[in-house]
């Protein structure tokens, strides 16, 4: 069926320039893009807001944040779905890379059944056309753990799966290099005696010696000679990078030091960093600022981690607290993540691009999603 309307006298941002114009939506595609106004009968007036691409996001926890809000509960995995698909398309985020554990390290708890049912529910959300956003996988792959290998195994290869991470939350290192920092946290959150701490201190030490390296190299050998991108997570040291680059891997995901960020970027890597720390101005667990990283132009793209509603509102920042042109910050949330994972139909407003547009309103400087398009529908 043709489908055309237009997106009129809205403040267009293409990859290289921002201008009060129309777009020309046909069929699921960008048809034109143009200054000013074109003539059509079926025209949506956007009074002068922002139109960008819709938001490509590499990096969501939320699935996991509905899927079991308490650690003791687990909710229904299709229900969970389209709740967290629904939030995530509110935030303006039309392709969604659903961040799932293969593998867990800690003292929440993380059910491998909950994974592989969410691969197949995930089929059946997509093909009964229920979800309103894109949805790939983001297999992060703990190799701290003796069953990450199997695991992976058994769900991959997948053809939504388009990025594998892989990840070692081992305390006293990487992202929890503070040890003490980690200590408390999980003091306060699961209430644990220093016994407690100490047995797991002394099992993980043990894992990472003995588990990290066999697992890397089964994981990467597993993934050889599929389609997909590789990221290497937490990177802390030159060292870790200079490993991951060795191995082929193509992403530095949430580096935690300057260092690393720095010889991520010498080699070609690209940089990837929360949006929730760029918003908050500091990182959670009391790593390196997103904000530092974008100074120092070490940022090549934002993910929401754990705040959907983050991602929009950071790549604004951006250009608020560093002066970087809009186009350049929406780009590290659109086009450059795209191209870090081989989507090329979408993140720029383009002649033949697919029409994931959003409209934004700002208002006291909060960029506040209006509407949201995926491939010409509104979602």
């Amino acid at each position: 069926m043709n489908h055309e309307f237009v997106l009129k006298d809205a403040q267009v941002v293409v990859p290289l320039e921002v201008f009060r114009g129309s777009v020309l939506v046909r069929d699921g595609l960008i048809a034109e893009v143009q200054p000013g106004s074109l003539s059509i009968n079926h025209a949506l007036d956007l009074e002068g807001d922002f139109l960008i691409p819709g938001l490509i996001d590499l990096h969501t926890d939320n699935f996991e944040r509905i899927v079991r809000p308490r650690n003791s509960v687990d909710w229904p995995v299709m229900s969970a779905l389209v709740a967290h698909d629904a939030q995530m398309v509110s935030a303006g985020i039309t392709t969604i890379f659903d961040s799932l554990y293969v593998g867990f390290t800690g003292f929440g708890t993380r059910s491998f059944d909950t994974l592989k049912k969410t691969i197949a529910e995930l089929d059946i959300a997509r093909n009964s056309g229920i979800l309103r956003g894109d949805h790939y996988l983001h297999l992060r792959c703990e190799t701290s753990m003796e069953e990450v290998a199997p695991m992976f195994a058994s769900v991959y290869p997948n053809a939504s799966v388009r990025l594998v991470s892989l990840m070692d939350h081992t305390p006293g290192q990487r992202q929890w290099r503070d040890l003490e920092k980690y200590v408390a946290m999980e003091k306060k959150d699961f209430h644990l005696t220093e016994e407690e701490i100490a047995k797991f201190l002394e099992t993980a030490r043990y894992r990472h010696e003995t588990l990290c390296g066999p697992n890397r190299a089964k994981l990467l050998s597993m993934a050889e000679g599929h389609s997909i991108a590789l990221a290497s997570h937490d990177d802390t040291t030159v060292e870790h990078v200079e490993q991951a680059h060795a191995e082929g891997i193509s992403i530095s995901e949430f580096p935690t030091t300057i260092e690393a960020a720095e010889a991520a970027h010498r080699k070609g890597m690209k940089i990837v960093a929360g949006s929730p720390n760029l918003v908050l101005g500091r990182s959670h667990s009391g790593n390196v600022s997103a904000l530092e990283l974008a100074e120092r132009g070490l940022l090549d793209a934002l993910a929401s981690d754990y705040v959907p509603g983050s991602l929009l509102h950071a790549a604004f920042l951006l250009t608020e607290k560093i002066d970087m042109p809009l186009p350049e910050a929406i780009g590290r949330v659109t086009a450059i993540p795209a191209c870090m994972v081989g989507l090329t139909d979408r993140g720029s407003i383009e002649a033949d691009m697919r029409a994931d547009l959003v409209r934004v309103k700002v208002m006291e400087g909060l960029p506040i999603p209006r509407s949201v398009w995926r491939e010409g529908i509104l979602a």
